[in-house]
């Protein structure tokens, strides 16, 4: 425990990184140095420094020596600032089964830092054949040197290549086919990355990498491009249209019993609405949650009954247990109920009723609740106000049932939030109902920016109201609006009278003043 204490501080205190990437640079030593060397680093950091104030070039020090290992300019992740952009171009060379790699690597400027140098770049990486099996690594020429890759007499079907150097090439031997690079496995470096790779590969490591986060990744990319070009077509008014092989990559995913479910309930899942957004010039929101809508159904009906059998073969069986594979099962069955209840018909309506009524514990039974909650009626009406009922003494709960309204999808949601304003579970001066509720409807794209202005109405006349109760929170609140020029111009100007209302305010506070009048003059 002393030990994480100990590099969090020096990461926070004495470097150019933030908390998560400083995570992913302490594991970047087990990425190149493997468990044991990993254990035998912490071993001496330890015997050194246990009970002493240290700094990260302690730690640096004690996995470099226990390990007699050359880490080059490795510390500059300490000193240097910003997020590395490395680019990778393959090539096949058929007549001498060889199979290269380019490397360059770019590290933006950034305040006080004009200049970077290369960083070093542990990248893990593996090849795959046409069938989809892993081809065997035996040798690699990098830097004028042959180097062997095999273990324990054989060949590998994973190597950690150590990119130090601006440009770089690595040069694979005996590679009797076109292979498909599996870039970054684990994400074994926190790098944006950027290769030649077609969608035609991404689909294929889709459908067969054996590695998890790559697997994953591939889908990802697949589907922020696949959202971005029907975003396009609805606002061309085009007919929208799903790629089967997206479909059949997500089918892989769910027939392979050999996967962790855990991450087959990631994998299936599509990116957020948000994130497409961020991905555009100008955000359109009702395009993005009519585009992610209409995917959500197309898999749901073309992967139905595959769908319906995972949630058949992952019901609870017996008493709540917590633990991983018991976690992965609910996490799993719960992603698969949510897209057959987005088809909204009898069978998929009765079939998330019958998972919420018979839910063995909460988590599954808030799940359904979830699902259900996606379509406007009665059965929604009557679902929630039967949770509440069972739940209305848990305020922890209360604020998830909260939430859950808030966020909601569905059409002119603005007016079921103001009426749980007035709920006798909600207080204005609960700063926690208030980030369920009022925060919970900011996180709903196409509500929250609802193109009649409703959405910002709303949160206008809130944030007033909240800033003569507790400033801090209001502020808070106020800066859902920090990004209003993201968008096209009707919702600007939408957003821009509403932050004016609020400086314009007689008595406003110094909390409030300041963001708002910040984000009116970004």
């Amino acid at each position: 425990m002393r030990f994480f204490c100990d590099i969090y501080v020096a990461f926070v205190v004495q470097t150019n990184i933030d908390i998560v990437q400083g995570a992913e640079v302490v594991r970047m030593y087990k990425t190149l140095l493997g468990s044991q060397g990993f254990r035998k680093g912490m071993d001496l950091y330890f015997q050194r420094h246990d009970g002493q104030a240290v700094a990260c070039e302690d730690f640096f020090a004690a996995m470099r020596d226990a390990n007699n290992a050359d880490f080059c300019n490795f510390l500059l992740w300490y000193s240097q600032a910003g997020t590395p952009s490395v680019k990778v171009i393959s090539s096949y060379n058929s007549d001498a089964h060889t199979f290269s790699l380019k490397f360059s690597q770019h590290v933006p400027p950034t305040p006080g830092q004009t200049v970077k140098e290369p960083m070093f770049i542990p990248i893990e990486i593996g090849l795959l054949d046409s069938s989809g099996k892993e081809m065997p690594l035996s040798s690699i020429y990098h830097d004028g040197t042959l180097q062997s890759l095999t273990s324990n007499g054989g060949p590998v079907n994973s190597t950690v290549l150590r990119i130090t150097m601006k440009e770089e090439e690595f040069v694979f031997s005996d590679v009797y086919e076109r292979p498909i690079p599996s870039l970054l496995r684990n994400f074994s470096a926190p790098i944006r990355l950027e290769t030649d790779l077609t969608d035609s590969d991404l689909f294929f490591l889709l459908a067969h990498d054996s590695n998890e986060f790559n697997r994953w990744e591939a889908g990802q990319v697949l589907a922020r491009k696949l959202m971005l070009s029907l975003v396009s077509d609805f606002q061309q008014n085009k007919p929208l249209t799903l790629n089967p092989k997206f479909v059949h990559g997500l089918e892989s995913l769910l027939c392979d019993s050999s996967l962790d479910k855990e991450f087959i309930a990631k994998a299936i899942t599509l990116p957020g609405e948000g994130e497409i957004m961020d991905m555009m010039d100008v955000a359109d929101p009702d395009a993005v949650h009519a585009v992610r809508s209409f995917i959500r159904k197309q898999i749901a009906q073309e992967l139905r009954s595959e769908l319906l059998s995972t949630i058949e073969n992952n019901r609870s069986s017996g008493e709540y247990v917590f633990d991983h594979p018991s976690m992965a099962r609910r996490s799993l069955k719960n992603i698969a109920l949510a897209y057959v209840a987005a088809l909204d018909d009898p069978e998929c309506t009765e079939l998330a009723l019958h998972e919420y009524k018979n839910a063995a514990n909460m988590t599954e039974q808030f799940a359904a609740l979830a699902a259900i909650a996606q379509n406007p009626g009665q059965n929604r009406d009557d679902v929630l106000a039967d949770f509440y009922n069972k739940w209305q003494n848990d305020f922890l709960v209360v604020n998830k049932w909260f939430a859950l309204q808030a966020m909601s999808d569905v059409p002119g949601n603005v007016e079921n939030v103001r009426k749980l304003l007035n709920h006798p579970a909600f207080d204005l001066r609960n700063p926690n109902k208030v980030y369920s509720l009022i925060g919970g409807f900011c996180g709903s794209p196409v509500n929250f920016h609802a193109k009649d202005g409703s959405g910002y109405k709303f949160l206008g006349e809130v944030v007033v109201q909240l800033d003569r109760i507790n400033p801090q929170v209001a502020s808070r609140m106020v800066s859902a609006f920090s990004r209003w020029k993201r968008y096209d111009e009707t919702r600007q100007k939408l957003a821009k009278a509403q932050l004016e209302m609020i400086v314009s305010t007689n008595g406003l506070s110094e909390n409030v003043f300041e963001i708002a009048s910040k984000s009116l003059s970004a």
